[in-house]
C-alpha cells in the first residue's frame, strides 16, 4: 500500500468515532409533572403549561418527554409519587400547591419549579422572593389582600349577608393560613365568622349539612388539591341547600360555583414554562426570582345565580372578566 493511501486510510479510522459521536442527537431532557389533584381537573391547566413549552421549542414526544403523576386530592400519596419521579432521574420537575412542592423539595436536589404555592417563604421553601436559593423557584400566590377583595365582592352580590362559613381542609397547611386571612377579612367587614374544618372528602357532605341555617354564604378555601377533587360535590351540595358560594380560583366557577376571585391561573402555569426553558438552558433556580401574579379574574356564573333564586346587580356584572350564562 503506497504511504499516501496507507496514511489517509489511519486518518479516517480516527475520524470516524469522532464523526459518529458528533451525529449522535442530544440527551432529550425529562420533564417531571407532579400534579395534587387529578388531570381533568387541571386539563386547563396543564395544557397551558404543555403549550407554551412547545412554543419554546420543549415538544413532549420529540425533543422532551413529559411524565405526569397524580395526587388525586389524597396527600398522602404525594411522596410516593415524588419518590417516582426522582426513580424516573427526571431532570427538572414542575409542580403546584404547598404539600406537592413541600414534598418533591425533601425528595430531591433536582430542579423543581412551582406554578403556584400559597407562601414559599413562610413554608422555608425559598429564602426570599428575589433570591430563592437551593434548587427551588417558580410562582407565589401570597397575596393577602385578596381575601378582603373577595369578600368585598360577595358582599357586593349579596348586600344582606350576614354570616359567612369557611370551608377549609384542616389538613393542609395552605388552607389553614387562607383560614387565617379570611377570618380577618370577614370580621373586619362586620360579619359572622363560621370555620366549617374537614379533612377528607367524607367529611364534606357532613359539614356542609351541618352549616344549613348557620351561614348565608359559603366561602371555600380552594388553593387546595382536597377541593379541588371534590369542587363538582360542593358545589352540587351547596346549591341544594341553596347557598352562595365564593371560590379563590375561576374553574370552581365554571363547574357550578356562584363567584371566584384570584389570578389568572394558567398564565402563571405559562410562566413556569418559561421558568422550566431557562432552567433546562442553564440557569440555576436559585437565581431566579419567584413571581407574583399581576393578572385576576372575576368569574360569575348566573345560571347559579338564577338556580340560587339571586339578582346579581348590574354594576358587578359590568366588573367581570367572564358572566357564565
Amino acid at each position: 500500500m503506497r504511504r499516501r493511501d496507507f496514511n489517509a486510510l489511519i486518518g479516517a479510522a480516527v475520524l470516524w468515532p469522532l464523526a459518529a459521536r458528533a451525529q449522535q442527537p442530544a440527551k432529550i431532557p425529562t420533564i417531571g409533572f407532579l400534579g395534587p389533584a387529578s388531570p381533568e381537573n387541571w386539563a386547563t391547566w396543564t395544557k397551558a403549561f404543555v403549550d407554551r413549552l412547545a412554543e419554546l421549542g420543549w415538544i413532549d414526544g420529540r425533543s422532551a418527554t413529559i411524565v405526569y403523576r397524580w395526587g388525586r386530592g389524597h396527600i398522602e400519596r404525594f411522596g410516593p409519587l415524588a419518590a417516582e419521579l426522582v426513580a424516573l432521574k427526571a431532570d427538572i420537575i414542575l409542580t403546584a400547591g404547598s404539600a406537592t412542592l413541600q414534598t418533591m423539595k425533601e425528595a430531591s436536589q433536582t430542579p423543581i419549579v412551582f406554578a403556584l404555592a400559597s407562601d414559599p417563604v413562610a413554608t422555608g421553601m425559598v429564602k426570599s422572593l428575589a433570591r430563592p436559593g437551593g434548587n427551588v423557584t417558580g410562582l407565589s400566590l401570597v397575596a393577602p389582600e385578596l381575601a378582603g377583595k373577595r369578600l368585598g365582592l360577595l358582599q357586593a352580590a349579596l348586600p344582606n349577608i350576614k354570616r359567612v362559613g369557611v370551608l377549609v381542609d384542616v389538613a393542609y397547611p395552605a388552607s389553614v393560613l387562607e383560614l387565617g386571612q379570611v377570618k380577618d377579612a370577614i370580621t373586619a367587614g362586620g360579619l359572622e365568622f363560621v370555620p366549617i374544618e374537614v379533612r377528607s372528602a367524607e367529611d364534606i357532605e357532613s359539614a356542609l349539612a351541618g352549616i344549613v341555617g348557620r351561614a348565608d354564604a359559603l366561602y371555600v378555601c380552594s388553593a387546595d388539591p382536597l377541593m379541588n377533587n371534590t369542587r363538582d360535590r360542593i358545589n352540587a351540595l351547596a346549591l341544594a341547600a341553596k347557598m352562595p358560594t365564593l371560590y379563590g380560583e375561576k374553574p370552581y366557577a365554571e363547574a357550578g360555583g356562584l363567584i371566584s376571585y384570584g389570578p389568572a391561573v394558567p398564565t402563571m402555569f405559562r410562566r413556569a414554562a418559561e421558568i422550566v426553558d431557562k432552567i433546562l438552558k442553564g440557569a440555576k433556580p436559585a437565581d431566579i426570582p419567584v413571581e407574583q401574579p399581576t393578572s385576576f379574574d372575576l368569574v360569575i356564573n348566573l345560571k347559579t345565580a338564577k338556580a340560587l333564586g339571586l339578582s346579581i346587580p348590574q354594576t358587578l356584572l359590568a366588573t367581570a372578566d367572564e358572566v357564565i350564562e
